[in-house]
């Protein structure tokens, strides 16, 4: 009995799994750093193999100097697809960024080494939140579907053109201040408010000095309200899950 060994499907796999672990090293949840690089990289693989269907039938084996330029090009196609699928679900970190602003915490800042974010607290808690809710949600499913998507329009031999990236990197951002402000938004209306209360007490009556108020009466303010963004994070995670999807194949349309 003898057995076949095709390189080209060797390359084709190799290419693919470069591809997915240059998408997992920075697309939410797979960037953090509780997950480790042997493991990304053992995911990477057991993709590549089941994908392996649609990416060998019309691969055509190239030589060494055309294969190390698929592979970078492979590598940039991944690491493009990742940062616009972060760029997504950055609305989260963001909108708990502009609470901690706004409800005076953003002066203990602290840097958390796994999500790599440099934030104060509800920074930090709307990252670890949106993790958590990507995985027992489901969510992580669907980004990987979409990535495995994207070997229907792009082979492995080929690369992203930057074209498309470009101007989805402009209608994203927008998105992310958009979602931004649909998620906190509320809470800093109703955080301005007090602030405008205080500064009419003040000047109603300036012997108060209201402002001496200001902070533990928005501290109080915030942690009273921020149940209430808490129980929309959910659905916006689902929302941001299905976004990035389309982001992904609207970039290699």
């Amino acid at each position: 009995m003898g057995l076949s060994f095709s390189m080209g499907a060797v390359e084709a796999v190799m290419l693919a799994s470069v591809r997915i672990v240059a998408f997992l090293m920075i697309a939410p949840p797979f960037n953090h750093s509780a997950i480790p690089a042997r493991v990304k990289a053992m995911l990477s693989v057991g993709l590549a193999l089941a994908v392996a269907p649609v990416v060998v039938p019309g691969y055509v084996e190239q030589a060494t100097g055309a294969f190390f330029v698929s592979l970078i090009l492979s590598l940039v196609t991944g690491a493009v697809l990742g940062f616009l699928v972060w760029l997504a679900f950055a609305a989260v970190q963001s909108a708990g960024s502009a609470i901690d602003l706004f409800g005076g915490f953003q002066l203990a800042m602290g840097y958390d080494p796994g999500s790599q974010v440099n934030g104060a607290q509800f920074t930090r808690i709307f990252q670890m939140t949106s993790l958590v809710l990507l995985f027992t949600s489901g969510g992580y499913l669907l980004v990987i579907g979409g990535l495995l998507r994207t070997f229907d329009a792009i082979p492995v031999s080929g690369g992203l053109d930057l074209a498309h990236p470009a101007q989805l990197l402009v209608s994203t951002t927008s998105s992310m201040f958009l979602s931004t402000l649909q998620i906190a938004g509320p809470l800093i209306v109703i955080l301005f408010l007090a602030d405008a209360g205080l500064g009419l007490l003040t000047r109603v009556a300036p012997a108060l000095n209201a402002f001496q108020l200001g902070y533990p009466l928005k501290i109080m303010i915030t942690l009273g309200l921020a149940g209430m963004v808490f129980v929309a994070l959910p659905q916006v995670v689902s929302s941001l899950s299905r976004e990035a999807v389309d982001i992904m194949l609207g970039a290699v349309s």
